[in-house]
């Protein structure tokens, strides 16, 4: 395992090795980007959108939506400096750890854990672990990835 830190670029298989690790920038999830994906999706549930609901169900605040966190999330890593040379999702297997709040700022740590080539080599799957955080270093999400990259 590698453990070295990607420096900026877009990194295909030949490049990658076990352990290589990306860190995103942080984001800020407001109150705007939770009504926006509610609006979007339809997902009203009181704990979203208003504190008041969240307090009802034991939240300090609203609470973002987890698949909004999680889509946040792939918008982070495909926009670090450092990236994958990616060709497709195939699969996430995702926890949410803790509720993100609005108002709190995410990153993630993303981790290779394993690499192979498609049986005609052209492509590679890279297995991508995540740990996503809040401000306050506290672990909100976390999960692994299945990336298609080029070779």
């Amino acid at each position: 395992m590698s453990g070295r830190r990607l420096g900026p670029g877009r990194h295909g298989l030949a490049d990658l090795s076990v352990g290589d690790v990306i860190e995103t920038a942080r984001q800020v999830v407001g109150v705007e980007t939770i009504d926006a994906f509610a609006a979007l999706t339809g997902d009203r549930f009181e704990i979203h959108m208003t504190a008041e609901g969240a307090r009802r169900h034991g939240f300090s605040d609203r609470v973002a939506h987890g698949l909004l966190v999680l889509s946040m999330v792939d918008g982070l890593k495909n926009r670090a400096a450092a990236q994958f040379d990616a060709i497709a999702s195939l699969g996430w297997d995702w926890t949410f750890a803790a509720p993100v709040l609005a108002g709190d700022s995410i990153a993630a740590r993303i981790t290779v854990t394993a690499l192979r080539a498609t049986s005609d080599g052209r492509r590679g799957i890279a297995t991508l672990e995540f740990e996503v955080t809040n401000q306050r270093g506290e672990t909100v999400q976390r999960g692994v990835n299945r990336l298609m990259i080029h070779a």
